[in-house]
């Protein structure tokens, strides 16, 4: 029977899977090696999930709809979401801008599109209603809705309700809109003329600038580390006016420093307090 060991084995299987999602995130990765380990860890995840379900039954309903509703979605929304940016990574333009330019705000289009179609889910999603939670969220009801996206032409009885997988997008695709909209402002911000500045220009060494990158994409100051450590670099490649190369092998070469693994780092706070301290005299 579905008791409250069971209940909690979700539990602690979905804070594993948190835990390891977030060792993976911060890895040097590059962001089509980052998705490609959680592809297989909520694929992972969801088939221990689906073998679990399959057998034992839920008690009651409630649970059954807790399930489907709240915690099959916490490896389904992250599947989805870097489904989604890999594959368009993948064919995402590599050098002209404007192609990439036109390649993001077509794919926010179709989002858009999606969200009309689906407008009346998306409205009790959003509403946080519960009042169809069983018809949506149960595995009785299956026959009794449509499958809405050509996506899923075959859905398991056994591990899918008729509305758990569209949940998964709505809130996937958020926040890969998000994704895609910082993206596009990286892009935008290519053809400024802060970018196409010729007097700024990086004039240290390229492990200086590598610690910077890794300081400011580790301690998530940029987008609240909604962004790709890629992103960070090819930005500040592009302000600066410099070629920083194969900077994940820079990087492995600064941890490997026997002294200060940080040293641009602390000169620049050095000379920082140095010149407060100086002003105060």
């Amino acid at each position: 029977m579905y008791n409250k060991t069971f209940v909690m084995d979700f539990t602690l299987r979905n804070t594993i899977y948190t835990n390891e999602l977030e060792k993976i995130k911060q890895s040097s990765s590059s962001i089509l090696d980052t998705s490609r380990q959680i592809i297989i860890l909520s694929r992972n995840t969801l088939n221990d999930f689906k073998k679990a379900i399959i057998k034992t039954e839920f008690v009651s309903i409630p649970k059954e709809v807790d399930f489907f509703k709240h915690q099959k979605q916490i490896p389904l929304i992250q599947l989805i979401y870097y489904t989604e940016i890999r594959s368009f990574e993948l064919q995402f333009p590599k050098s002209n801008v404007k192609d990439q330019e036109k390649s993001l705000k077509k794919k926010l289009r179709k989002l858009n599109r999606f969200y009309l179609y689906n407008i009346d889910f998306n409205q009790y999603v959003e509403a946080k209603l519960y009042h169809f939670d069983k018809q949506y969220y149960t595995r009785n009801h299956l026959d009794n809705f449509s499958i809405t996206s050509s996506k899923f032409y075959f859905q398991d009885p056994d591990f899918s309700t008729p509305r758990d997988m569209l949940l998964g997008k709505i809130k996937a695709y958020k926040l890969f809109i998000d994704y895609l909209k910082n993206k596009l402002h990286l892009i935008t911000r290519k053809s400024s003329t802060i970018i196409d500045n010729p007097n700024l220009k990086w004039t240290s060494t390229k492990s200086a600038l590598t610690e910077l990158i890794y300081a400011l994409y580790y301690n998530r100051v940029i987008n609240n580390g909604n962004i790709d450590i890629k992103e960070i670099a090819t930005a500040l490649e592009s302000v600066l006016h410099f070629d920083l190369g194969d900077f994940y092998k820079i990087f492995s070469e600064i941890k490997s420093r026997k002294i200060s693994r940080t040293k641009f780092l602390d000169d620049l706070s050095n000379g920082l307090l140095v010149q407060m301290e100086n002003s105060e005299e």
